[in-house]
C-alpha cells in the first residue's frame, strides 16, 4: 500500500510540474525582461510592432524611475496609433496622453519626455488636436541636444530622418 501511495503522489507532483513549470519558465523570462534598456525602448518605438510594444509595456511598468510615467505614456501613444478600432485607439490615446502630460508637468525639465512627446505630436491625427507643443518641444531638444546620454541623441538623430520638424542639421 506504502509502495502505491508513492506511486500516486508521484504521479500527482509530476502533474502539478508539468502544470506549473511553464508559468515558472515565463515568470523568469518576464524578470529579465525587467531589466530597462534605452536602446531598446526605442527600438520598439520606432518598430510600429504591437507586440514589441506590449512586450516593453511590461518592462516599463516595472521598472521603477521617475520618468517611467513618459516611457509608459508614450508607448501607449504609438499603440494607439497601430491598433484598430476606434474606441480602442482613443482609449489607449486619452490614457496615453495623460501619462506623457503628467510626466512633463512634474519634470518640466526633463528633455526626453519633451522629445516623446514631439515626436507623438508630429504624426497625431489632427482629430484628437494634439499639435499645440510641437514647436516649444523643438526648441527644447535643440537646445538641450548635448546634454542628452549619447542612446537619446542616436535615438533624436534616427527620428530625424523621418520627420519634418526635426533636422540632423539642426543639432
Amino acid at each position: 500500500m506504502f509502495e502505491k501511495m508513492k506511486k500516486t503522489e508521484f504521479k500527482i507532483v509530476f502533474i502539478f510540474s508539468l502544470l506549473l513549470l511553464p508559468g515558472l519558465m515565463q515568470r523568469s523570462i518576464a524578470q529579465q525582461r525587467l531589466r530597462f534598456d534605452k536602446e531598446a525602448f526605442y527600438n520598439v518605438m520606432s518598430s510600429g510592432d504591437v507586440n514589441a510594444i506590449n512586450d516593453e509595456l511590461i518592462v516599463v511598468t516595472g521598472y521603477a524611475t521617475t520618468n517611467k510615467e513618459g516611457y509608459e505614456g508614450a508607448l501607449l501613444l504609438k499603440k494607439a496609433d497601430l491598433i484598430s478600432g476606434p474606441r480602442k485607439k482613443l482609449d489607449l490615446f486619452k490614457a496615453g496622453r495623460i501619462k506623457l502630460e503628467t510626466a512633463i508637468i512634474n519634470n518640466p525639465d526633463n528633455v526626453e519626455n519633451h522629445f516623446l512627446r514631439l515626436a507623438i505630436e508630429e504624426h497625431a491625427p489632427k482629430i484628437v488636436k494634439y499639435h499645440a507643443d510641437i514647436e516649444a518641444d523643438k526648441m527644447i531638444v535643440k537646445q538641450n541636444f548635448k546634454n542628452l546620454s549619447p542612446v537619446v541623441q542616436h535615438a533624436i538623430l534616427d527620428y530625424c530622418k523621418k520627420s519634418k520638424v526635426l533636422h540632423a542639421e539642426d543639432f
